[in-house]
């Protein structure tokens, strides 16, 4: 039960943190709204946002280069995205990393889960397992990660 108190403030911290950014940018693909946000950032690092890279992945919702280019390659501040740096100085913001997600799913944006609908549900799929593969198996500690946030946030 603690740990659930802790990942729901965790989560209400980082929705404070990028709700003006998020509303300042539109609500993006239809049902990509700061609490998916929040609980696919969860899922992926605990939504730490002082981990950094680690090996090819980086920041709380742990983007790869390629992720970053495939979302538009938005950049901090408005740096070039061509600055060998643009990426880490991205993704390691919460702001910006948000953003690339919203590019990510207006890219990828599909139906992963056969349900009918184009929801959170599906942006958790396609942000862990790609554009391309997000009808396969999700790794449960994400999956668990990822339903334990969203139901928390249910009526």
């Amino acid at each position: 039960m603690a740990f659930k108190m802790l990942a729901v403030a965790g989560v209400a911290v980082f929705l404070a943190f990028v709700s003006e950014q998020a509303a300042s940018q539109g609500a993006g693909a239809g049902g990509l709204n700061q609490v998916c946000l929040g609980c696919i950032c969860e899922a992926a690092s605990g939504c730490n946002t002082t981990i950094g890279c680690v090996g090819d992945i980086c920041g709380p919702f742990h983007i790869t280069w390629g992720y970053w280019s495939d979302s538009g390659k938005p950049t901090l501040n408005g740096q070039p995205a061509s600055d060998n740096n643009a990426y880490a100085n991205c993704v390691n913001d919460a702001y910006c990393a948000a953003r690339a997600v919203q590019g990510y799913m207006e890219k990828y944006s599909q139906d992963c889960n056969n349900d009918g609908t184009i929801n959170c549900d599906d942006y958790a799929r396609i942000h862990y397992l790609g554009g391309y593969g997000c009808g396969g198996a999700l790794e449960k500690r994400y999956e668990n990660a990822y339903y334990n946030c969203r139901n928390s946030f249910a009526q």
